[in-house]
């Protein structure tokens, strides 16, 4: 420290040195040209004494300009030759707050933040919930409502807008196989570019609930330890005002109908799927018995989103009748602090499968009735797809099936209130299986 305090003080003084010799220098140099002959003697010597000691006066000044960036380049070299101390790293994620970036897919609805504005508004972390908003359609006035957000979001683009070539049967069904195109880019995106481990995926036209990340955050682990689960939904495709119990909204279900709208998947997951992804109607694709071996997804009492577009390359089917009826929850569960074990497959059939058929079996006509004097829960059961449909739709629930698979059901089961009673719906306890001629 003082070797380098005597230093400073030397360049110092050098330095005024320097300026006071050259002012004695300038001031006693005679002019060296002659001044303009129609000017005075005593006075026009004094016009080119000044121009003259200002010309030399800034060649001087281009010197000690010089003169003091080698000395500022010298005092930078020695500095640098100087040991730094060890700079403190960054302390690694804690394993129980996870990086799980949420997927918004985008096309051409500016409607777009609606989706955007919730999500940042119940995230509790940017660090552990980045936005990646994935763009096909190349659609400007939805890329200036994403590029609005600035840092806030990520927005990448699907960089492929050509035509997807479909069999002449399918070309009313252009915006499938591009929808299926645009995922496989932007799922490829989040786990082999940007090489995240879990994702949740989002299209443009949801809408989420307060605790949506507190939910997806508690069931990751269950998707890592049980492999029988393959994904989580924030969905219930029965999830309408009046057929779900509001006042437990902590219930949790296992299903083995791919619900998606809001789904978390892992990496090895995708790492399975990727390969044989499809040109088209990749949900129902997923729904398949080859691509579902078995597994099931964890799905709420009631949502985690709600959907507000009814715009889109469906026309619109559905959401009249069902979609735009489902309840989106209002209130904080705080899922991080229960315990979910009972959703691991073999304690989740022990409880589960004897509650169902432990509850007295009754006719439509007497749930109709609705007495009210025994509100416990009751099972109506159907034997084959024809009275399925004919209960499901009496019930109010969505009655289609994929590969055989009832919306919401489990090994057949579909849990729903109706009149304010637990009402499952439920095959033969002898069940042995789906049907995938049923669909």
């Amino acid at each position: 420290m003082l070797k380098k305090t005597t230093l400073a003080l030397a360049g110092a003084a050098l330095f005024l040195a320097w300026n006071c010799l050259l002012l004695l220098f300038l001031w006693s140099r005679p002019a060296s040209f002659p001044a303009p002959p129609d000017i005075p003697e005593n006075s026009r010597h004094l016009p080119a004494q000044l121009l003259r000691l200002a010309q030399d006066a800034e060649s001087e000044l281009r010197l000690q300009r010089q003169l003091l960036l080698q000395i500022q380049l010298s005092s930078r070299l020695r500095r640098q030759k100087t040991p730094k101390p060890p700079q403190i790293s960054t302390p690694a994620p804690d394993p129980e707050f996870p990086v799980i970036p949420v997927l918004v897919l985008a096309c051409d609805r500016s409607s777009v933040r609606r989706c955007l504005d919730k999500i940042l508004l119940y995230r509790p972390s940017a660090r552990r919930f980045p936005v990646i908003v994935s763009q096909d359609c190349g659609h400007a006035e939805t890329a200036a409502v994403i590029a609005s957000y600035g840092r806030a979001v990520a927005h990448i683009r699907q960089p492929d807008l050509s035509d997807v070539p479909v069999p002449p049967e399918h070309r009313k069904f252009q915006g499938y196989y591009r929808i299926s195109r645009h995922y496989r880019w932007a799922l490829g995106q989040v786990f082999r570019t940007f090489r995240y481990r879990a994702a949740i995926v989002v299209e443009d036209d949801l809408e989420v609930a307060p605790d949506f990340f507190e939910y997806f955050q508690a069931v990751l682990p269950l998707l890592r330890g049980d492999p029988t689960l393959w994904c989580a939904s924030a969905w219930n495709d029965n999830g309408r005002e009046g057929l779900v119990d509001a006042a437990r909204a902590e219930l949790l279900y296992r299903t083995d109908f791919f619900p998606g709208l809001g789904w978390l998947l892992l990496a090895e997951l995708w790492e399975e799927l990727e390969p044989k992804w499809p040109a088209a109607f990749w949900d129902d694709w997923m729904r398949q018995p080859e691509q579902r071996r078995g597994r099931s997804c964890v799905r709420p009492e009631v949502s985690r989103t709600m959907t507000f577009g009814r715009k889109g390359v469906s026309h619109g089917q559905f959401f009249d009748q069902y979609l735009k009826f489902i309840k989106l929850n209002d209130r904080f569960v705080p899922f991080t602090q229960m315990d979910l074990s009972y959703l691991k497959k073999d304690e989740y059939e022990r409880f589960f499968i004897q509650q169902v058929y432990s509850a007295p079996e009754i006719q439509l006509e007497e749930l109709q009735k609705g007495t009210g004097r025994d509100s416990g829960p009751v099972r109506l059961q159907y034997r084959g797809r024809d009275s399925f449909k004919v209960l499901a739709k009496a019930l109010g629930l969505m009655d289609d099936l994929k590969s055989g698979v009832p919306r919401a059901g489990y090994r057949g089961i579909v849990s729903v209130v109706c009149r304010g009673r637990r009402v499952f719906l439920a095959p033969p306890s002898d069940w042995t299986g789906y049907d995938p001629s049923w669909s």
